[in-house]
């Protein structure tokens, strides 16, 4: 466990300090769980109440973190939860079907100037809005994020060897898809 980790576990196990620990937590993990999660569900607004629901969650369940893994661990399974049932209960909802809801993504990807990435990037952005969620999530970690497959399984309770195919898939959705651009 990172020293870090043992100072806001620390700080939030003494009921002194319970609140300036998870403070700090925030402080921590906020930007790269947001980032994450926005990379999820691509809208600022979407990520933002993510990000709250999980520090939420955290918080909640600050007592049954029994610190067998990370907090980075714990809170990214926390956020990748909340993320794909926002997307499950967001995709029950629509109106439209689901395709047409990410051709929409897919346009506002176009014309949208919020995004200053480059021509490649920006065609990426395009491919995974394209692939199932939880493809997208085992590619994000893994590409975006660089963390191994073991640590991927401890966040998502997914095997290796599933993960291994996920993303394997995921990768040659996403050639096909720049292939086609």
């Amino acid at each position: 466990m990172k020293e870090i980790d043992r100072q806001i576990l620390d700080r939030i196990q003494t009921p002194l300090t319970r609140e300036l620990g998870f403070r700090q937590l925030i402080e921590t993990y906020q930007r790269p769980v947001y980032q994450l999660i926005r990379r999820m569900v691509l809208l600022h607004e979407d990520a933002d109440d993510l990000t709250q629901n999980t520090f939420i969650k955290a918080y909640k369940g600050l007592d049954k973190f029994e610190g067998h893994s990370s907090l980075f661990t714990w809170l990214y399974r926390i956020a990748t939860n909340e993320t794909l049932t926002f997307l499950e209960k967001k995709k029950k909802r629509f109106v439209v079907t689901w395709d047409d809801y990410q051709e929409k993504v897919a346009n506002y990807l176009d014309s949208s100037d919020a995004l200053s990435e480059d021509e490649i990037q920006h065609k990426l952005q395009k491919a995974l809005v394209n692939l199932p969620d939880k493809q997208r999530l085992v590619f994000l970690l893994k590409y975006e994020e660089d963390l191994s497959y073991e640590e991927m399984s401890n966040i998502t309770g997914t095997s290796v060897g599933a993960l291994k195919a996920s993303y394997h898939h995921a990768v040659k959705k996403i050639e096909e898809a720049l292939k086609q651009e």
